[in-house]
């Protein structure tokens, strides 16, 4: 589809459409002809899907489950749509014969969840798309917010960005979900750095602030075209529950400059628009992660010992930070810390 000779193929299919539909014209053939009248068409909304395909739907259940967990609230998603079935996804060798629920198409046989992130005009959507087949897709609502035109002609500039665009949310995607830090970030974040000849000061976690901004730097991660500062700052103020006058446009431009002094984010050419780098996705979600659901968690956990009865619903993480409550106890008893 991205193709030029793409233009003339789709072309055919509007003549033909159009003069096989409409009953009646302006001009008849011949005026048509003397004129050299003739039709113009644009693509006003457009679809670019990639598929991954697996061999047992209890696999792209388990994949798509666990990306959704680590990523939804990482990238701020307000929420899932999810359309519960009536059987669970076949488990089966495909030498063995197909179940009777997969020709059951009145209702579904498996339930189906939606992922689904906004950006004006853009949406980028994972779900699943029958039993084994796992669907990532970028729907633009008007060709327009691309800057390339919609005109036919212009059709594989649109599908070349949608493509660019749909491999950065599976990049994105999976930055987030398998997140990584180096043993020296935690040190060089908080000294100070340079922008060009301008001193700023340094990323300092410990500051709610800071650790705000960088949420909101993740969950604007995804966004195809890159984000503005005011984008930025809607999205701070979002998330930390302020106004306009408690958090500033001044305020969120030197947030952003000191996020470019770690080349934690980047400008987008010439322009006033920023996008965070692969490798910087993985190191904002790293942190975040280790402060919220790491140290937090463990040094609140050990210093109020547990009473009563376990929950009725006991995870697997849960079963995971008691053992570390356990272990962090005796290591905190050997270092002399009271907990």
């Amino acid at each position: 589809m991205s193709h030029a000779r793409t233009v003339g193929r789709l072309i055919q299919v509007c003549e033909r459409w159009i003069y096989s539909t409409c009953l009646c014209f302006g001009l008849d053939a011949q005026e048509k002809e003397r004129t050299g009248f003739r039709y113009s068409y644009s693509a006003y909304q457009v679809e670019y899907s990639r598929n991954l395909l697996f061999q047992r739907g209890n696999q792209l259940e388990e994949v798509f489950q666990r990306m959704v967990d680590h990523t939804r609230g990482r990238l701020t998603v307000p929420q899932l749509k999810t359309l519960f079935g009536a059987k669970r996804r076949p488990h089966r060798d495909r030498k063995q014969s197909p179940p009777r629920l997969e020709v059951v198409l009145e209702t579904s046989t498996y339930d189906l969840t939606v992922f689904k992130v906004h950006f004006g005009n853009l949406s980028l959507k994972a779900y699943t798309k029958g039993e084994c087949v796992l669907r990532f897709e970028v729907t633009v609502h008007n060709t327009r917010e691309l800057g390339c035109g919609r005109l036919i002609a212009r059709f594989p500039e649109i599908v070349h960005r949608l493509r660019s665009m749909l491999e950065r949310f599976l990049t994105v995607l999976d930055c987030v979900d398998i997140t990584f830090i180096s043993d020296q970030t935690l040190d060089q974040l908080p000294l100070p750095s340079r922008v060009g000849q301008t001193r700023i000061g340094g990323v300092d976690l410990n500051k709610s602030r800071m650790r705000t901004a960088l949420a909101a730097t993740l969950a604007l991660a995804p966004a195809p075209m890159g984000f503005s500062l005011a984008q930025f700052t809607a999205k701070v103020q979002a998330l930390a529950g302020q106004s306009e006058g408690t958090y500033t446009r001044r305020q969120a431009a030197y947030d952003l400059k000191r996020l470019r002094g770690k080349q934690l984010i980047v400008k987008v050419g010439s322009s006033r628009r920023y996008q965070v780098p692969s490798n910087s996705a993985r190191t904002i979600a790293a942190l975040l992660t280790l402060r919220d659901k790491v140290i937090k968690p463990l040094l609140g956990g050990i210093g109020k010992p547990k009473r009563g009865r376990k929950p009725s619903t006991w995870t697997t993480l849960d079963r995971h930070y008691e053992q570390l409550r356990q272990d962090m106890k005796l290591v905190f008893h050997d270092l002399g810390i009271a907990a």
